[in-house]
């Protein structure tokens, strides 16, 4: 059985770096979108610090984690942080489909 994780990063001050780094990271979660393991992501809007958020569906953490150490973002040294939590949304049009119903 699968739960839903998200994953919220924050990215060093370094942009050129993300830049940089950026296509092979989009590149490697696109794999993880068509294999399924990847719902969404995206960056948060220019407004906001720099970072985003990933919504995962994966049999445990542990999984999760390998994709996040996977990830260009984190080989390459773009990550400041990244947040690992199970996530079971009660509530919204798309909270059945996320919690495995």
């Amino acid at each position: 059985m699968s739960a839903t994780y998200a994953v919220i990063y924050s990215y060093i001050d370094d942009d050129e770096l993300r830049e940089k780094t950026r296509p092979a990271h989009r590149e490697y979660l696109q794999g993880l979108a068509e294999e399924g393991a990847l719902l969404v992501a995206g960056a948060w809007a220019p407004s906001e610090p720099a970072g985003g958020l990933l919504i995962f569906r994966a049999p445990d953490k542990q999984t999760v984690e390998g994709y996040v150490d996977r990830d260009p973002y984190k080989t390459e040294g773009v990550l400041a942080t990244c947040e690992i939590r199970e996530w079971a949304p009660p509530l919204g049009p798309v909270a059945p489909a996320l919690n495995g119903e």
